[in-house]
């Protein structure tokens, strides 16, 4: 019986071929033999024809996942969410509640650089940040390393044996602090969005995926697992990207809040469905611009890697649904994920067999694993490489924005007399240009982002041509959540 359902399956394959080949992801030749053999315990993933992606538990080691099995590696106190950045909040922690000094300089080779020092007299030591355009450096030196008080160049240079200045310039101006920890921390947030996809037995291609619109019970129930459902009307919490006044992304929403972060999910049986369109553009605006996306299966279909096309999205947590034995009811989840090459591992481990049968565990690992999975993708070469652009543009705004500062505060009359520039002028509470620069920065990295997003599809109907909802892109880390700056709609 088993082997004859391979067989359809494979069948099923076969005749979707132009489909397929259309979407980039033919069926994989070597496994369709592969198939035949395993039976039914089918994979929940299979690879790309083109590669670049990698699955855990790797194929190779698909084998019994009962729900009778013993668990291996099954912790889920080891559940530890990871830090995008582990230092950012380090200046606002040590710094601005004890008496310090922060420093500009510009050096020929590393460009701007921000020192800030501060004297922790209770421990005899210097504690030091310096701020360069590819990451700061923080360290602690015991004052009994110097014959005299260190300068801020000695400092700097014990840090980074690349800083060449002979100087620093003192930063005197009295809110150069929100500015500088604006800056360490613009890459913190406590929200979080995902793409949720629903996929139905024989469903192997992006359209048919993307069509679903009934909702199963069993699939309600999954729903249930990662938090409530809301309606969006007048919703006050983090909506992520999702239309809150006017019902432009449908009316209900599946939200939750875990451990003090919230999370918003774009399931895409609930986004806006336009019978006329086979991609589906107003769900492919906000899951095709996640970066990581959740998959939930019915049935043995296994999920291939690419399928769905997206230069955003960058990582597959599947689920798939197993019936228990029948004495003892109910149903257990199979999980298992995949991420483009570059995405490095990340936890939580999943258990062996990577099979769940309580609710409440099913979702501390997964909501662990997505916020995990999302900050694991931005050290993927795609995401880096964008972020520093930004930090570099940013970090160069607010040096400008603490010399131009110190130098009105000391009295120069040569900023004095002259017109504030649009790259000076603050707002009227004297937060500093380097807000608007900040924002400027976002602005021209979402730019950056929207040439990453939905492929554009010549159809003859310009309203039916995708375009990356900058509004939709606000998300947990630095680089999606930053560009939600530029958007016309603010992000609650």
């Amino acid at each position: 019986m088993s082997e004859q359902r391979s067989f359809v399956i494979i069948g099923a394959l076969v005749h979707q071929g132009s489909r397929i080949d259309e979407q980039r992801c033919e069926f994989p030749l070597p496994l369709k033999s592969q198939l035949l053999n395993i039976g039914e315990d089918l994979p929940l993933i299979l690879p790309s024809k083109l590669g670049g992606y990698w699955i855990d538990p790797p194929l190779e080691k698909l084998r019994d996942v009962s729900p009778t099995s013993s668990h291996h590696g099954f912790d889920p106190e080891s559940y530890d969410i990871m830090e995008r950045d582990g230092e950012a909040k380090i200046y606002h922690e040590f710094f601005r509640s004890r008496y310090h000094h922060s420093f500009i300089a510009m050096d020929p080779s590393l460009g701007p650089l921000v020192l800030s020092v501060c004297l922790e007299e209770e421990e005899n030591k210097l504690r030091v940040i310096l701020r360069m355009k590819e990451c700061s450096l923080h360290g602690t030196f015991s004052l009994s390393l110097f014959t005299n008080m260190p300068s801020a160049v000695e400092l700097a240079k014990r840090l980074s044996d690349k800083v060449t200045v002979s100087k620093f310039d003192v930063v005197s101006y009295l809110k150069a602090p929100d500015l500088i920890a604006a800056f360490d921390e613009h890459r913190v947030s406590s929200n979080f969005k995902f793409g949720v996809l629903y996929q139905k037995e024989g469903q192997f291609t992006e359209e048919d995926i993307l069509s679903n619109n009934k909702e199963s019970e069993k699939f309600r129930e999954f729903l249930s697992v990662l938090g409530g459902t809301i309606q969006l009307q007048g919703f006050t919490g983090f909506r992520g990207g999702l239309d809150v006044c006017h019902g432009q992304t449908g009316n209900e929403a599946v939200f939750t809040s875990f451990n003090g972060r919230e999370i918003m999910f774009h399931v895409a049986t609930k986004l806006p469905y336009t019978e006329a369109d086979p991609q589906q553009l107003q769900r492919k605006r906000h899951i095709g611009n996640d970066i990581v996306a959740l998959v939930y299966q019915e049935g043995q279909t296994p999920f291939l890697c690419d399928v769905i096309k997206s230069h955003f999205l960058h990582c597959f947590v599947v689920v798939r649904r197993v019936q228990k034995e029948e004495k003892e009811g109910g149903a257990a989840y199979q999980v298992s994920v995949t991420a483009r090459e570059d995405v490095p591992p990340f936890g939580p481990v999943i258990p062996d067999p990577p099979l769940f049968t309580d609710h409440s565990q099913l979702r501390e690992f997964l909501l662990t694993k997505l916020i995990n999975a999302e900050i694991a993708c931005y050290k993927a070469e795609q995401f880096s490489r964008l972020e520093l652009r930004t930090r570099s543009s940013l970090l160069e705004s607010l040096h400008n924005e603490l010399f131009s500062r110190s130098r009105c505060m000391m009295g120069d009359p040569s900023v004095a007399a002259a017109p504030p520039s649009e790259s000076t002028r603050g707002p009227p509470e004297g937060s500093g240009g380097f807000i608007e620069n900040f924002k400027r920065a976002i602005r021209v990295r979402s730019h950056s982002f929207e040439t990453l997003g939905v492929p554009r599809k010549n159809t003859g109907n310009s309203s039916q041509k995708p375009k990356v909802d900058k509004d939709a892109e606000n998300d947990s880390s630095g680089t999606a959540e930053l560009k939600d700056q530029a958007s016309p709609q603010e992000e609650t």
